[in-house]
């Protein structure tokens, strides 16, 4: 969709939103861009899981989700993460509204490897005709969860469903927020990256545990075209922005999406 924005912002970022923040989603309302804030929970989920004595295991970032686990993470993300988001939203004036799965068949999902992950998905269609009505008046709020033609829940990571969303949506911009200005090597940001610097990061284990799905989330939208990909803990800064290989790697971007 032209003009349309797919933000997605953690669990623990929700928390630490500023004024900055939402004077940016005001800013983009005005100028007729459409906005999607895709949330997580994560740091919430595992809390509660070693309350509830539940196992919390990661490969590569991807939390291993059981059938109580997946209870657990809908529980926490459409009952704590999205209404505080909404809760902040409303209290600056935002238009938004809540979203998931559900909602007229919105998310549709498949498992990503029900062996290795259990119930973890990927999004594999999107209501556009529902989110470009709906977008066209309020900040549309979504859990990053996805429904199979089948009806069964399944838990997406929320880098991985933002990305998801973006690319079926041929969004303008992608923002993977997070709680650290951008990907760090040795304490400095990383302002542009390569498919290449990222394996070569990895490598190194300089790219590690949560930051592995949002790079590979970033590199796959994209590379399916959408423009502006960047992870940050700002609206108003780059932090780390996504670029073909060849680009020169040492220079600040800074883009006005």
């Amino acid at each position: 969709m032209k003009d349309f924005i797919v933000i997605k912002i953690g669990g623990n970022t929700i928390e630490q939103l500023t004024a900055e923040f939402y004077q940016q989603l005001h800013l983009w309302l005005k100028e007729g861009k459409k906005i999607l804030l895709v949330h997580g929970g994560g740091s919430t989920i595992s809390k509660l899981s070693l309350q509830l004595k539940l196992p919390v295991r990661k490969i590569n970032g991807i939390r291993i989700s059981d059938k109580q686990t997946l209870d657990l993470t809908r529980m926490v993300l459409l009952g704590k993460t999205q209404t505080q988001l909404l809760q902040g939203l409303s209290a600056h004036s935002l238009p938004a509204i809540g979203l998931n799965a559900a909602d007229d068949n919105l998310l549709v999902g498949d498992f990503l490897d029900k062996q290795t992950y259990g119930y973890v998905g990927k999004i594999k269609a999107v209501n556009k005709n529902l989110l470009e009505k709906l977008l066209t008046t309020h900040i549309g709020v979504i859990a990053p969860l996805a429904l199979t033609p089948s009806k069964q829940w399944l838990n997406v990571n929320a880098d991985t469903a933002a990305a998801d969303i973006a690319s079926q949506l041929n969004a303008t911009a992608l923002y993977l927020m997070t709680d650290v200005p951008g990907v760090l090597n040795n304490g400095k940001i990383v302002p542009k990256l390569s498919l290449e610097t990222a394996h070569n990061l990895r490598n190194k284990k300089i790219i590690t545990n949560g930051m592995q799905p949002k790079i590979t989330a970033a590199f796959q939208a994209f590379q399916t075209g959408v423009e502006h990909v960047s992870i940050t803990n700002k609206l108003t800064t780059t932090g780390t922005l996504i670029i073909q290989e060849g680009e020169n790697e040492n220079e600040t971007y800074f883009s006005d999406i």
